[in-house]
């Protein structure tokens, strides 16, 4: 592979002549430029871009920061971020944290000293002490620090719908299933406009939460089970959640939609071969992927921001477990 040195020998100048025309900075003759561009053209040489960002100061790489790409909501989030990214003429570095807070917080030091333009990213941990503002940063649906704006869905009004279409639906009882994050996020409002609007309509209704991430799946879902036979309705907070307490129900002999009708909160099961398909409140990923890249670059620009948290409605799309 062709060096800078190698470029700069064949056009016959110094290696800051051609650095400076790739860069498109300082003066160089049109003659010199000229001959350094037929000399990268007969070698095939492709800059390093690393190396280019830490001369320039100003990198066109954006990190994104995910707890897992395994989670299908996380990966289309992440194919529609490095298309806005793309189209706008920046490159995506993907940060797979696996949820654990000192992998998040390495990341940070190695984008810092990467020169990254900015990061958008997602974590269920408390590093906002730990997390410079030195850098743009956009967070969705949960908060690396007060002061980062965040994108989310319109997580209180998505549980308000849910209870609503629980109820259209059949349901006498409805139960929230969730957990909770130790640190503040957004998605906790899903639980927030399902409480409120079930009292708005007097319907009586059940909590079950635990600490996120849960540490005995198992007996979640079989305690609930056991507590709560009399619940016909599900809001889920997450579609995984959904539908994993849709197999517990089965083996419990629990049926599903004609016992217990069922609701999640993502979007993600989009294929018509998964059955049973899930009633759920959908994301606009697409929207909140593309609006965290926009939000972003206005910041990496010097840009301030109108506000803290922007929410993008949701909808609800009925499936076979309403």
């Amino acid at each position: 592979m062709s060096s800078i040195k190698d470029v700069a020998s064949l056009a016959g100048v110094a290696v800051g002549t051609v650095s400076r025309v790739i860069n498109n900075t300082g003066a160089v003759k049109p003659v010199t430029r000229d001959k350094v561009k037929a000399a990268i053209e007969a070698l095939n040489y492709v800059p390093n871009e690393v190396a280019r960002n830490f001369k320039m100061q100003r990198s066109k790489m954006i990190a994104l920061l995910l707890p897992s790409i395994w989670h299908p909501f996380f990966s289309e989030l992440a194919y529609y971020i490095e298309d806005e990214l793309d189209l706008e003429g920046f490159k995506l570095m993907l940060c797979n944290s696996g949820g654990k807070p000192e992998k998040e917080l390495y990341y940070f030091d190695m984008l810092k000293q990467n020169k990254v333009a900015g990061v958008i990213g997602i974590t269920y941990n408390d590093i906002e002490n730990s997390v410079s503002t030195d850098i743009p940063i956009i967070s969705i649906d949960r908060h690396f620090n007060k002061k980062i704006t965040c994108v989310t869905s319109d997580n209180f009004e998505g549980g308000r719908v849910a209870l609503r279409e629980l109820v259209k639906a059949g349901a006498k009882k409805p139960a929230f299933l969730g957990t909770v994050t130790s640190v503040y996020s957004e998605t906790m409002l899903r639980r927030e406009g399902f409480v409120h609007e079930a009292k708005a309509l007097g319907v009586p209704f059940v909590v079950y939460e635990e600490p996120d991430p849960i540490r005995d799946e198992e007996q979640y879902y079989n305690t609930f089970l056991q507590r709560h036979k009399d619940i016909d309705g599900v809001f889920a907070i997450t579609d995984m959640t959904a539908a994993t307490y849709i197999e517990k129900a089965k083996q419990a002999g629990i049926r599903v939609p004609e016992d217990v009708k069922v609701i999640g909160y993502d979007g993600i099961q989009d294929h018509p071969l998964f059955h049973p398909i899930l009633s759920t409140i959908r994301q606009p990923v697409e929207e909140m992927a593309r609006a965290a890249v926009r939000l972003l670059l206005k910041k990496v620009e010097g840009e301030t921001l109108d506000l803290e948290v922007y929410r993008i409605p949701v909808t609800y799309r009925e499936g076979e477990t309403t």
